[in-house]
């Protein structure tokens, strides 16, 4: 068996996943969880972000105004990186596919959502913000991966995206954080400490003065 035929194997497989879990989109647990699933879109999961730095700030905890900087370079990073993929990979979405019967795969074709299936940036974001998070609270680290999975799968049921997209999604989000935690790394810990300690008494300077 060719390598060309494997591939083709197991991308045949993968439409056949879509089609066949497909058909439970409508059904109130798939569609619950699905909706539940928005909060690793990109508008939510930034201001979730934001919002958690902004709080560490305000309340002078250095963990959580970590937690949310970190969650936030990495949610960047993992967006620009699945959407220049998505620019150029062309994957029919598995809604289209059940509705129209229609699906095509290749590169450099039309660049809109029903054609931008791979990969899933639902799942990159989640991977990058529980990875990114998990570095300042080593106990919630597999719980928040445990979630950010589910959010991915639920992702095949709902027709959004196929499993592989999924799967690159989180190789996206896992490598966008890991890219943000290296750069972290190679700061000086003087620097970092000190940079955490002006930034509250910065913020508590602040607050004082309102």
């Amino acid at each position: 068996m060719t390598e060309d035929s494997v591939i083709d194997q197991l991308h045949a497989a993968d439409v056949a996943l879509s089609v066949e879990a497909g058909q439970m989109r409508d059904h109130p647990v798939i569609a619950a969880a699905g909706a539940a699933s928005e909060i690793a879109d990109q508008p939510p999961a930034f201001a979730l972000a934001a919002i958690a730095l902004g709080a560490g700030l305000l309340s002078r905890r250095p963990r959580l105004a970590e937690g949310g900087g970190r969650a936030l370079a990495a949610l960047w990073l993992a967006t620009r990186t699945k959407s220049a993929i998505k620019s150029v990979v062309v994957r029919t979405r598995p809604y289209k596919l059940l509705e129209e019967g229609h699906y095509e795969t290749g590169v450099n074709g039309p660049d809109s959502h029903p054609y931008n299936s791979f990969p899933s940036g639902h799942t990159a974001d989640a991977f990058a913000a529980a990875r990114a998070i998990g570095r300042v609270a080593p106990g919630a680290r597999g719980p928040l991966l445990g979630l950010a999975a589910l959010i991915g799968l639920v992702q095949v049921p709902r027709a959004t995206h196929h499993l592989a997209d999924v799967i690159a999604g989180a190789a996206v989000g896992i490598a966008a954080e890991a890219v943000v935690h290296h750069a972290l790394q190679a700061l000086p810990d003087d620097r970092v400490r000190a940079g955490r300690r002006a930034l509250i008494r910065r913020r508590g300077a602040s607050g004082n003065d309102a």
